[in-house]
């Protein structure tokens, strides 16, 4: 049920997938730090100051509201050089692409690109002049209006920021409390919104709805590989699934895991666990 215009309105919703999604502010944004550490991007002592002196949730809250302290700043320019430019927070096992020279030149010598890439990591520059030029404009028929460009991400829509403060995972309990099955899946090498997070905030709230493990924490495979890991609560009506190897956007740098996690999903079915 969904209420607009001061209307209410009813939809035959069925199930609700979520990627990577902020649940809850402080869980999802601080396991950002145990991540990093994790996976080697920042040393013991960044970790014990991203932790215990300034967290990221303290740190997002001070700088949507124009008020960053002197420490939070310091400590997250250790975390910034630790990291370093050179790696996708969006998914920490991928290459970047270093710069629009390098993109060029593999346009005037395309040879010189690796011919077993499974993924294009300058996919984004690509579709971004792409979408900006001229021809593709006039064939779409679209009008830059108040932009002189295209791009992934526009300031000209003014979100309020501080708004991620605001927990969501009491609606998700909601929509299975009205009979909606919900998935909450993360693409496992995403240090942007962690798996860790997530799995904590999905096993909180099964506890909070009293459901009971149907499928403990397992493996389940695409192909005869491991897709990933998955818990299933309440006889499929809330579970949380890892993609491996997968990014923030999982279909992006993993689409046949991800077509296996999505079918089963539509299908209602749990997620294979033999191969």
């Amino acid at each position: 049920m969904i209420e607009m215009n001061s209307k209410k309105r009813i939809f035959n919703l069925k199930g609700i997938a979520l990627g990577n999604p902020v649940l809850e502010y402080s869980t999802d944004f601080n396991s950002r730090a145990e991540f990093f550490w994790s996976h080697g991007l920042i040393s013991d002592s960044t970790y014990n100051m991203f932790t215990k002196v300034c967290n990221y949730s303290r740190y997002v809250s001070e700088y949507y509201r124009d008020s960053l302290s002197m420490v939070c700043s310091e400590v997250m320019g250790q975390v910034s050089r630790e990291t370093s430019k050179f790696v996708d927070k969006y998914d920490v096992t991928l290459d970047v692409c270093i710069s629009s020279v390098l993109s060029q030149s593999k346009i005037i010598c395309p040879q010189s690109q690796e011919k077993n890439e499974r993924v294009d990591v300058c996919v984004d520059d690509k579709v971004t002049n792409y979408l900006n030029r001229r021809d593709v404009q006039q064939s779409l028929h679209a009008k830059l209006v108040g932009v002189r460009k295209w791009d992934v991400c526009s300031n000209i829509l003014d979100y309020d920021m501080v708004n991620v403060e605001i927990p969501t995972l009491p609606i998700v309990g909601s929509l299975v409390k009205a009979g909606v099955r919900v998935l909450i899946y993360s693409g496992d090498q995403d240090s942007v919104i962690p798996l860790t997070g997530s799995r904590t905030l999905v096993q909180k709230l099964a506890k909070q709805l009293k459901l009971n493990t149907t499928v403990p924490y397992s493996v389940w495979f695409e192909g005869q590989q491991v897709g990933g890991w998955t818990q299933v609560y309440g006889n499929n009506m809330l579970s949380f699934a890892t993609v491996r190897g997968a990014a923030h956007e999982a279909p992006f740098s993993q689409p046949e895991r991800s077509f296996v996690l999505f079918n089963s999903f539509l299908q209602g079915r749990t997620l294979p666990q033999i191969f």
